[in-house]
Formats: C-alpha cells, sequence, structure tokens
C-alpha cells in the first residue's frame, strides 16, 4: 500500500498535474490573501489571524481535490491497469488507501508553503507575535480534514465511473452538497423544526467548530466516520466490477 501510494505521489510530478495543481492553489491564495481587496485580504482585516485562509481554502479545495482524484481510479479502470494492480498482493480496499494516501501528501505539500502567511502575520502583528497560534494550530487541523474529507468523496466517484471528467463532476458535486447543501436544506421551513440535526450532517458546521481553535471529539468523529464510509464505499464499487 506505500509503495502504491509513493508510486501515485511520484506520478503527479511525472506530468503537470502535481506542479499545476499546487501554482493554481498557492497562486490563488496569494491573489485573494494579499493583492486583492475583499474578505479574504489578509492586510485588509486589521487583526493578525489567518482566518481569510481557512475561509477561502474550502471553496478551492472543492475544485482541486476532485481534480486530484478524478483520475486515481477512474483511469485505472478505463485503460485496464485495475486487474493488473490486484494481481499484485493487494485488494481493493489497500489501492483506494495508498491512492488517498497519495492525494493527503500532495495536499500536505501544498500546505506546507502557507506556514509563510502565519511568520508574515507574526510579523506584521502590533506587537510582534501578536497571533493566536492555538486557532491557527486548529484551523490547519479542520483544514486537513476536510481535505480528507473531500477526497474521500472524489475517490467515491471516481471508483463510481471509468470517465475522469464525469468522476470530476460527480466528485465536486458530491463536495458541496456536503460542504454548503446541509446549509440551504436548514434553513427551509420544512426543516425548522429540526435545522440543528440538519447542520451537522453538512461539513461546514464541523469545519467552522474546529476552525475556532477547539478540537471537539464530535468534529474529529464526523471528518473520520465520513472519510472512512466514502472509502468503504469506493471499495464496494470497486468490487461491484465483478458483480
Amino acid at each position: 500500500m506505500w509503495a502504491l501510494a509513493k508510486k501515485e505521489f511520484n506520478a503527479f510530478f511525472q506530468s503537470s498535474t502535481g506542479v499545476l495543481i499546487l501554482c493554481v492553489y498557492l497562486g490563488m491564495n496569494a491573489a485573494f490573501l494579499w493583492l486583492m481587496s475583499g474578505p479574504f485580504n489578509l492586510l485588509d482585516s486589521g487583526y493578525a489571524q489567518l482566518d481569510g485562509l481557512f475561509m477561502l481554502s474550502p471553496w478551492v479545495f472543492l475544485f482541486l481535490l476532485p481534480a486530484i482524484a478524478m483520475r486515481m481510479l477512474a483511469e485505472e479502470r478505463r485503460s485496464g491497469t485495475l486487474e493488473w494492480l490486484l494481481t499484485k498482493p493487494l485488494s481493493e480496499w489497500q489501492i483506494v488507501l495508498g491512492k488517498w494516501l497519495a492525494g493527503m501528501m500532495l495536499v500536505l505539500l501544498a500546505l506546507l508553503p502557507t506556514v509563510i502567511y502565519a511568520l508574515s502575520l507574526y510579523q506584521l502583528g502590533n506587537p510582534i507575535g501578536n497571533l493566536d497560534f492555538g486557532s491557527t494550530l486548529g484551523s490547519y487541523l479542520g483544514l486537513l480534514f476536510l481535505a480528507s474529507t473531500y477526497l474521500s468523496l472524489s475517490l467515491l466517484t471516481s471508483a463510481m465511473t471509468d470517465n475522469p471528467i464525469v468522476a470530476f463532476v460527480l466528485g465536486m458535486l458530491l463536495c458541496l452538497i456536503f460542504y454548503a447543501g446541509f446549509d440551504q436544506l436548514a434553513a427551509f421551513q420544512l426543516f425548522k423544526s429540526q435545522s440543528l440535526l440538519v447542520l451537522n450532517l453538512g461539513i461546514s458546521e464541523h469545519y467552522t467548530s474546529i476552525s475556532r481553535g477547539v478540537v471537539d471529539s464530535r468534529d474529529v468523529l464526523y471528518f473520520v466516520g465520513l472519510s472512512i464510509v466514502s472509502l468503504g464505499a469506493a471499495r464496494t464499487a470497486l468490487q461491484s466490477r465483478n458483480w
């Protein structure tokens, strides 16, 4: 499984995919957080905090993570290399986990340069060092949980089809439903009495909670549980080719 994850991670940089994803993510962050005026601009907020990064990233990840996952399993099915992989000492579950690990390694690599933003705000604060590290670390943890969930949902759609473009569109739609869809449902009069329950079914409520710097076990269990269920469903989708 680890060998597969390493091979998949290296494959991102053997083509232009990995470099393009990193450039798009870091370029959009730099533009929205430092250059363009608006709610995400760190200098316009008046506070030494990285809220703009953590508000923007869920929407950027909404496009980038389905783009990462769209070929991982769909391309294997289309090209027939999935059967070749299964001739190795690998189960469907190990294949899915290996792909997920490779995607998370790419996410970590994309987030690493953003530490420079935190160091910059640390120096720009008045007084110097006026940065809430607890809240910042909690927000980074929430962002990793969010990325894990998006990637798991996108791997599920990639396992369901042999067309990477279809996998990308379905993955983006599924991530959007889980991130913002339940918030919209909770606002409907029909669900007014159960609005809190509906909100807790969505990603946004739990991500916002962790981003405050308070790591609640219920939020952690939600992200871990949704990721495991999605990866398990992707494994079942791969197995369905034999049915």
